[in-house]
C-alpha cells in the first residue's frame, strides 16, 4: 500500500498505520468507528451516559495500541484491526476493574468481560471496515476505466436497469454492456484484495 496515495485512495486504517500523527485520519476514524461503538454499547443495554463514556474509552485505547501495537506484517488489516479491537477492550476491562469505581460500572464491566459482546463489537467494527474498503475500492477502479465502461456498470449492477436499458442510455450493445460490468466488478475484487491484504504492502 503506498503511503504516499492521497486520503481518498488508501483506507483509512492504512493511512493510520503508515501516519499515527494523521489529525484528519483520526477525526474520520472516531466518527466512523465511534459511531459504531456506541451503537454497541446501547444495543447491549449501555444507559446513555456509560455508553459515551465506553466509546471514548475504546477509542482510546484503540488509538494507543494503533500507534504501539507491534504487528506482523505478513496479516491483513482485518486481522490487526480483530487484535487491536481486544486488546483495546482487555486495557479497558482492567481499568473498569480497580476499586474505587461507580455503582454503574458493574453494566461496564459486564459487558466488556463477555466473551459474546467482544465478538459483536468486533463484527460491527468490521462492516464499518468492509464499507470502507468498498468506497475506496470502487474509486480507485472508476478513475482508471473508461466512463461508458463505468457508466454500464453504474447502470445495471447499482441503478439496476437491465442490459437493454443500459445499452440504449449509454449507447452501447447490449453484450458490451454485460462485459464492462463484469470487468468492473473482477477489478473491484481485486481492489478489495490489495486493500485487505498484508498490512506490510
Amino acid at each position: 500500500m503506498d503511503s504516499g496515495d492521497s486520503g481518498t485512495h488508501i483506507s483509512l486504517l492504512g493511512r493510520l498505520r503508515h501516519d499515527p500523527t494523521n489529525r484528519a485520519a483520526w477525526d474520520v476514524f472516531v466518527e466512523q468507528y465511534g459511531s459504531k461503538i456506541y451503537d454497541w454499547c446501547r444495543c447491549w443495554k449501555l444507559q446513555e451516559a456509560d455508553a459515551q463514556d465506553v466509546t471514548q474509552n475504546v477509542l482510546l485505547k484503540l488509538a494507543q495500541k494503533m500507534k504501539e501495537f507491534d504487528y506482523d506484517p505478513s496479516r491483513s488489516f482485518r486481522a490487526w484491526l480483530k487484535t487491536l479491537t481486544h486488546h483495546a477492550c482487555s486495557d479497558f476491562a482492567q481499568a473498569t476493574s480497580r476499586p474505587g469505581r461507580g455503582s454503574g460500572d458493574s453494566d461496564v464491566r459486564n459487558l466488556i468481560a463477555s466473551v459474546e459482546a467482544r465478538a459483536d463489537l468486533v463484527q460491527r467494527l468490521e462492516e464499518q471496515f468492509d464499507r470502507e474498503l468498498l468506497d475506496v475500492a470502487v474509486s480507485r477502479v472508476r478513475l482508471r476505466v473508461a466512463p461508458n465502461t463505468w457508466q454500464a456498470f453504474q447502470l445495471t449492477a447499482i441503478e439496476g436497469l437491465s442490459g437493454a436499458e443500459a445499452a440504449e442510455k449509454i449507447p452501447m450493445a447490449v453484450a458490451q454492456v454485460f462485459v464492462a460490468k463484469r470487468r468492473v466488478q473482477k477489478a473491484i475484487q481485486e481492489e478489495l484484495a490489495k486493500l485487505d491484504g498484508p498490512i506490510g504492502e
